[in-house]
């Protein structure tokens, strides 16, 4: 079941999104880190009630960011449609426990879903450049690569932007 998060459950999102950092750079992807995501980040998406949780038996197994906000960064970015009506994904995230399951295809079905369900007309985020097997899922789900930001504090290395025009 994916729903809202609840204030309760940003302690275990946060637990969840460190599990993750930890696997990626035990695989040398140095994507997140001690300072990213943070409890700011996750405690912001939810006052804007933009973060929704993965639920398995009654425990948070994954998380993701749908926001219509689009961050600073994004500006230099060519996109294929106007920066007007559109989705971001940020932090989207299952416990290296589940994963390997086509929970994280269950979270992107749902931000997917409700994007053409509110009439958005396109979905955008970022990956990092170092994630490979990101790249790959996002692209076998017809996400376009358009171009590269960089998020210092994370790494120096670029995140690659995408976006996925919204069926109508």
């Amino acid at each position: 079941m994916i729903r809202k998060a609840k204030k309760k459950e940003i302690q275990e999102v946060l637990n969840i999104t460190r599990a993750c950092a930890k696997q990626m750079i035990s695989e040398k992807i140095f994507q997140w880190n001690e300072n990213y995501p943070s409890l700011d980040a996750f405690n912001n998406d939810l006052k804007r009630n933009e973060l929704f949780v993965l639920i398995s038996e009654k425990t948070v197994i994954g998380c993701i960011t749908i926001t219509s906000k689009i961050d600073k960064e994004y500006l230099t970015i060519n996109w294929l449609t106007p920066n007007k009506k559109n989705l971001y994904i940020h932090r989207l995230a299952i416990h290296p426990n589940f994963q390997g399951k086509g929970l994280a295809r269950e979270l992107m079905d749902f931000a997917e879903n409700f994007a053409t369900e509110n009439d958005y007309s396109s979905i955008r985020l970022d990956t990092f450049s170092q994630n490979q097997r990101n790249q790959r899922f996002y692209e076998l789900r017809g996400y376009k690569k358009l171009g590269n930001i960089y998020f210092p504090n994370q790494s120096e290395d670029p995140f690659y932007c995408y976006e996925l025009l919204c069926k109508k």
